[in-house]
């Protein structure tokens, strides 16, 4: 995967990962989406951990 990409994968991985905190946020209030809140803030944990790594991965390749 080229550096550019591994930036947009980056940043599709944080955005991901706050459309699942908003999920959870719904899911609070007693309509569960799919999954349970929990599960879903436990995705938004891996995608935000996963899309952290691809962009410093990304950044210190690029230099």
């Amino acid at each position: 995967m080229r550096n550019k990409d591994k930036l947009a994968v980056g940043k599709i991985l944080i955005y991901a990962s706050i459309v699942c905190v908003i999920l959870a946020f719904i899911g609070a209030f007693g309509t569960d989406l799919w999954l349970a809140s929990t599960q879903w803030m436990l995705i938004a944990l891996t995608l935000a951990v996963w899309g952290v790594f691809v962009l410093i991965e990304a950044q210190f390749k690029i230099r």
